[in-house]
This record gives structure tokens, sequence and C-alpha cells, in this order.
């Protein structure tokens, strides 16, 4: 079976863990959960039921008790109110309702506060920071007596005041916290952004973040943060270090220079126990893992963390030695199932490839047998794949696993003879099949799931989860790295080429084609984007601008006919950028002029082979091997043994080199990704035959599946007939005691449904003003009931789009 571990006496059965829960359950009321049970079922008669946490509850169960819109009369559900954020973009924002306020962002990350009743704006923040990343919700905590809004901004975690919207100084620094500090090295050089929001446990927020998916990336640490200070209170390896669980699963001093394996899908909790479950995802690279070879814990793996200490009570890695990008793409649910006539209290995760895990939530044990099954070695020199990969048996896979000739397209004849063509030229052999170097490899269900980031719902009276999933076909592989012709290249292909391709061609809209893209935006707007981030695309200030006008410099070649051409311009581009101030030390520079410049130029560009650029040095190099090549010399570089003390530490940081090797720069990687390529027609449909997504309805307490229907369609070919083929879609469901499911989610057709969660019928259905690609929520205010959903653009963005809140109600 897969990788299963327990820690020391963590590991206890419910009885022996009862005991102290019982000292837990009594401080449940004065901390975060003091708001779940405030505002519960049993809470009814106080006519307002929130929606406080991200998920619905810190279970994680997308669940609500309310019953007021119900199988009988959801036909009658009408709008009620509307807020357009005036703001272009996308939405995947769940909002929280506490008491008579609904809290949740714009397109842009400004925090605003509405009117739950009436959906007028009480408040709105704007950190005055650039932010196209995804925001999908914020935390609330209260201890009864005081509270406060904690919301992700890029790279910031905000404590706000729930009334006024406006920070609370005395936490961090005036009011916020830096999520890149107390990672490693110089935090002034990583990414992270919290597009998922943290847990609250007790009086900690628990967080993870979104990284990048090539190196450098910084360590995926989960940490905990006291909400009232933003003091660090406790911090997990998931890359471990030396003595630490897992450290034998890497090279030998991998958590100096690997990244990621980090938890950017959002946690759940055991509030009752104090254990958190932290789903993670692949290490960086994504797909090429010789510098990393091992299995890689804690990459891939549904972690059972103590919430008060960060103590590893159990996990279970999904995946060994990830080279498909399949992280774990969404928090878990907890709930209780029957099990050979016993009650088990167990946590459900879905995953990409279509498989669902289910365990005892206390000992980390599976409900469902578990089977390690063999798989292809890689045939890519250096690299090393896990021989086995982890499957369970039950409950069966939610989208399909392979991809055949019998199974692709016949929207028309011509469409299906020229998939037959195509798919003859790929490698389709199933799940876990290492991308090579000679042809394509079929990426099936695909690099965006099965199941994505909007999560399952859970009904925790029956036990039956509702989880949406995507089928669709995509092809990847690796491509040898030639010796780049300029720096800008080698920073295109190390940084950029994972998403939009060895040739800049992408894969629209989700990943645009870099391909002339000089004629569509301005420098500064390209800059822009690479230190903000836009949509997936993360932020990469690690850069600098001698790299990046490099890099420009690169992005402005025909790609036809570049070769040979590109050197000059850099280096004449590169005369016109002077390094951030902020990273210059001018006693560094005045020694690099006098010592270093005469061989690998002003700018540090160097010309290779001879004189090697030095752009990025500090990410090649530790300082140890940098000291010992000044002092030694090398090939034709003369030694420098009288270069010492403060003019030599003065120039190692004006080339960005510390004692590890995580500074600014780019690491140098064998081979290149060719980039994320959706198997479409040439009509722009999928190759395969529907359906394309489905909603699903699974007994846990048996693994059998209740019902299972297409979900989401094309309208141009609902109209020429071709109805209910399923369709991408993002965003979870949520679950009702009134028997039903909500799920807007589908990618084309812009509809908000209602099914019955029993039989999946449709029971009704509307249409939203843009895509409802968020996973929507429900509350009561003075005893009515309101569903609301986040509308937008947002991935795969096929249409200019704003970001609209829109709630219903009965008349």
């Amino acid at each position: 079976m897969g990788t299963l571990s327990k820690h020391g006496n963590g590991m206890k059965r419910k009885n022996t863990i009862s005991a102290a829960s019982i000292l837990v359950s009594a401080t449940y009321f004065l901390y975060a959960g003091w708001a779940q049970i405030a505002h519960s079922s049993a809470f009814h008669a106080s006519r307002n039921v929130d929606w406080p946490v991200y998920g619905g509850q810190s279970t994680n169960q997308h669940y609500s008790s309310l019953t007021q819109i119900n199988r009988e009369n959801v036909k009658k559900l009408k709008i009620e109110w509307t807020y357009d954020t005036g703001e272009d973009g996308g939405l995947e924002t769940s909002p929280l309702i506490v008491g008579r306020t609904l809290y949740a962002y714009t397109p842009s990350q400004k925090v605003i506060a509405l009117d739950a009743v009436t959906g007028k704006l009480l408040w709105k923040f704007d950190a005055g920071i650039k932010a196209e990343q995804p925001a999908r919700g914020v935390a609330y905590w209260t201890d009864g007596k005081e509270d406060r809004i904690l919301a992700g901004v890029m790279n910031y975690l905000y404590a706000l005041d729930p009334k006024t919207g406006k920070p609370i100084s005395s936490f961090g620094e005036d009011g916020r916290i830096d999520l890149r500090k107390n990672l490693r090295g110089d935090y002034q050089v990583q990414s992270i952004a919290l597009t998922t929001p943290g847990i609250i446990y007790k009086d900690v927020i628990i967080v993870g973040g979104e990284m990048p998916e090539t190196l450098p990336a910084p360590p995926g640490d989960i940490r905990a943060f006291d909400v009232r200070t933003g003091a660090l209170r406790w911090s997990f390896h998931t890359i471990p270090h030396p003595g630490e669980y897992g450290y034998e699963t890497w090279p030998k001093d991998a958590w100096k220079t690997s990244g990621a394996a980090n938890n950017w899908a959002g946690m759940s909790l055991d509030m009752e126990r104090g254990i958190v479950y932290v789903p993670t995802g692949s290490a960086s690279f994504d797909f090429y893992g010789g510098d990393r070879i091992g299995n890689d814990l804690f990459a891939d793996s549904l972690l059972a963390l103590d919430a008060n200490t960060g103590k590893r009570l159990w996990h279970f890695q999904d995946v060994h030695h990830d080279l498909w990008d399949r992280d774990f793409p969404s928090a878990p649910s907890l709930l209780t199932v029957t099990h050979d006539g016993k009650r088990i209290d167990a946590v459900a995760q879905t995953t990409k490839t279509g498989y669902l895990y289910l365990f005892d939530r206390v000992t980390g044990e599976p409900l469902f047998p578990i089977e390690e099954h063999s798989y292809p070695a890689s045939t890519v020199p250096g690299e090393v794949t896990s021989p086995t990969q982890p499957r369970p048996l039950k409950p069966a896979p939610y989208a399909r696993q392979l991809l055949t000739e019998d199974v692709l397209t016949n929207r028309t004849p011509e469409a299906h003879a020229w998939a037959v063509e195509r798919f003859r030229t790929f490698r389709s052999e199933g799940l876990f099949v290492p991308f090579g170097l000679d042809k394509q490899t079929i990426n099936f269900p695909g690099f965006d799931g099965g199941a994505e980031w909007g999560g399952p719902a859970v009904d925790p009276k029956t036990g039956v989860i509702y989880v949406n999933s995507n089928e669709m076909a995509w092809t990847g592989g690796l491509a040898a790295d030639k010796p780049a012709r300029t720096p800008g290249e080698a920073i295109y292909h190390s940084q950029c080429s994972i998403c939009h391709g060895s040739d800049r061609s992408g894969s629209p809209p989700g990943f645009p084609s870099l391909v002339g893209i000089s004629k569509r935006l301005k420098d500064s707007e390209v800059i822009a984007t690479i230190h903000q981030g836009k949509g997936r695309m993360p932020t990469f200030p690690n850069l600098t601008a001698s790299q990046l006008t490099s890099l420009l410099a690169f992005l402005r070649e025909d790609p036809a006919t570049s070769a040979g051409t590109q050197q000059t311009s850099d280096k004449q581009e590169m005369a016109s950028v002077v390094v951030d101030s902020g990273h210059t030390d001018p006693r560094g520079a005045a020694a690099y002029q006098e010592h270093c410049a005469i061989c690998h130029g002003d700018h540090m560009e160097g010309i290779p082979p001879s004189f090697p650029m030095l752009i990025g040095a500090g990410q090649r190099l530790s300082k140890e091997q940098m000291v010992a090549l000044v002092h030694q010399g090398k090939g034709r570089m003369p030694a420098f043994p009288k270069l010492q003390s403060e003019e030599l530490n003065s120039l190692l940081r004006f080339l960005h080199v510390s004692d590890s090797l995580d500074i600014a720069g780019t690491q140098e990687v064998q081979y290149s990704f060719t980039g994320y390529r959706k198997f479409l027609d040439p009509d722009h449909y999928p190759a395969i035959a529907p359906p394309w997504g489905t909603l699903n309805a699974i007994d846990l307490n048996t693994g059998n599946y209740l019902w299972k229907i297409p979900l989401g369609e094309y309208p141009e070919l609902a109209a020429k007939g071709m109805k209910n083929t399923g369709s991408e879609n993002y965003g979870g469901p949520i679950v009702t005691a009134g028997g039903l499911v909500f799920i807007g989610a589908t990618l084309y057709d812009y509809k908000f449904h209602a099914f019955d969660s029993r039989s999946g019928k449709l029971l009704w259905e509307t249409q939203l003003p843009y895509a409802g690609r968020a996973t929507p929520a429900t509350y009561m205010v003075d005893g009515k009931q309101y569903v609301v959903v986040a509308t937008g653009g947002g991935r795969y963005q096929i249409a200019p789009a704003k970001g609209v809140y829109v709630a219903f109600s009965l008349p």
C-alpha cells in the first residue's frame, strides 16, 4: 500500500485521545470554534445561521443544516440581490457570512464587507498592492469578546477589524505579516501567495501558500501564526531537515535548495481532537526530478498534524516522486461513516487522478484497501522513478483512467479522423507513465483533474460525498535543454517554458502564447505581470532587473528567425538597465568592476562558454564554493587571494551569493517541459468522447456510487442537439439538509444548478451573468435563507468578465 506512517504516541485510538479532548472541548467556545457552534443548527431559533468558515465548517463539509429552501420549493428561487465589484477579471471566492455581514474579495484582491440581506457595500479594504492571483476566501476569528478577519493579499496576511475593514496595528507589522519571511534565505526573492485562506484553531491561524512550479522556489513549510500578534507559533517542514522524519527520502541537504511540496489547496480541522489535515502538492520542478531522487516526503501527502505544536501524527503519500503535477487539489472532508458495523470518524481526500481515499482520521488506517501498483520506469537520463504508486480498490474512480481510440470524439466524422491520426502519435498507457523525450504522453483525466480546488461536499447525516470532476485529455513531454544562446533564453527555459512551452506557444487561454507578446504588451506590463503574477501564474521576485531585461529581449525575437541573433541584442538591452538598487552594494559593485567586469561584462552577462555569465551565480554556487573559486581561480580565471574580508563579502552580496543557494537567480535544469497541451479537435472542442465533466454522489459507508451525471455543456453544441456533454468545471458544490446540491462551476454555459441530493435530478437552474467558478455559500438572516455565489472570469477565461456576487432566496 502507499506510504503510511505513524509517529510516536500520537497515533492512539479515540478512547485514549478523548480524555485530553475534554480540555480542548472546554476551550472550544473560547476560540475559533465558538463562531461555528454559536451559529449552528442548534441555534436556528435565533433565525440567523452563519457560514463562518471557508468550506462552511472547519471539517470542510460544504454542508448546511438549513431546510427553508428544499426540493419542493427550490424552483421558486429568485435573485434577491447582486453586487457588482466594478472590476474586470476572475472571482473564485467563496464568501463568509457572520451575523448580517458577508466578507469576500474583488478580482483585484480588495477585501469587501457587504450587507448580507441587501448586498450593499459596507466597507472596502485596499492594501495598495496590485494583485491578480486567485483569492478563494478569508478567515474569521473570535473568542466571543473580540474578532477579526484574516485575509491574504498576495504574500501578506492582514488582520482587519470586521466592523471597519481597517488593519489592526497590533498584528504583525502595522496590521500584516509578510509570508515570505521565515522560509529560507533572502525573503525578498521568495514567491508565495495565500490563494486559499488559512484555518483557525484556538488563537492561531495555520497557513500554506501557492509557490512556483519551477526552481527557485521556497520550501512549502506549514506555519501557525498567533491571530492577535502575528508571531510565528510553529512550523512544519514539508521538505525535512536533517534528523527529521522523511529526510532520507530526498538527496542530502535537499532542504537547502529544493522547493514547494506546499499546501495551496487549504486544510481541514478536527477541532475537538486538535488535528489539522494538510494536503500538499508536488515538489519543484514538477516534471523532472533528477535533482530530487527519492520519494520526496512530504510532497503529494495528506498530513495529520497536531494543531497545537505542528507535530506529525501520521501521513499518507499519494504519489511517490511526483513527475506529473498530481497535487492534492483541495482540503479533505471530515465525516463519520459506518464500516463493519462500527461508526468511524474518517477523513476523505479527493485527487486529480479521479481516485478518492478514505482513512480513519485518528490512526490514518485506510478504510478501503490500498495497493501499490507497478508502473514503467523513466527513460530520461538522470531520472529515477518510483517503481510503484498507490491506488485504492474502492471507491471506483470518478474519472476515466485510460484514453484509447474507442473513446475519441465522434462529434463529426472529420473530428474523429483527425483525433485518431493525432492520437496515434502519442503515448497513452494510463496513469503514472513518465514523460519522455521522444513523443508526447497523454495525461488523463488531465492536469486539472479529476477533482479540483473547489472541493467536495459531504452530507454528515448520510455519509454521502458529492464530487465534481473534469475529464480532459492533455499531453506533455520533456525536451533536453540545449546550451542557451543568451541569458534571456536560459531564463525563459528555466522559469517560463513549463507553462508557455519550449516554443512559447502556450495553451490558450489558460496558458497564453508569448509569441509576439511585445506587439501586445508594453515591457512595463510584462514586468508587472512577472513581479505580481496573474491568474495561476505565480510571482517571480527572484529575477533581477538585468535578468528581466535579458528575458524581454529574448521574448521580442521571432522564435522562427531568432537563432544566432540574440546575444548582441541582449547585451545592448542590458546596458540600459541597472541592477535593482535594493540588491546592490556600492562596494560590491566597485569590486566587481575592478576584478570581474573585464571578462564577465558590465552586467554579468559573460561571453559563454569562455567567460560564463554570473547572472544567477548565487543560485548555482554556495558561498563556500564561490570563495574557493575567487581565491583559487579556475580555467582562464586567475586567482584573487588578496580579495578578503569586507571587500570579498561586498562582492558576494553584489553577486547574490549567500550561505545557502536560495538566492535571487534561476537554477539550471537539464530538461524542460514542452508545455501544457490540451487535446482539442480543430474546432477547439475536446478530442475525446463525452462526458467532459461530471457530478458524482458516492456513499462512503459502502464505497458505492449512488448516481453520476454530466455537469455542464457547450451552448453552441446544445443548440445543435448535442446536450449534456459535461464540460470543464471549477468551484465546488454545497449540500443542504433540504435535500439539495447547489453548484455553478461550469465553464461555458454560465449556469447555476440545484440537484436532488438523492437522485441527481436537476430541480432548478438559472443563468448567471458570468461563469460561477467558485463554491457557493448559504446562510440565514432574520429567518430568511439565502444562497450566494461569485461569478466572473478566472482560469481559462473565454470572454471578458467582471466580478459579480449574486444572492438568491425564495419570494
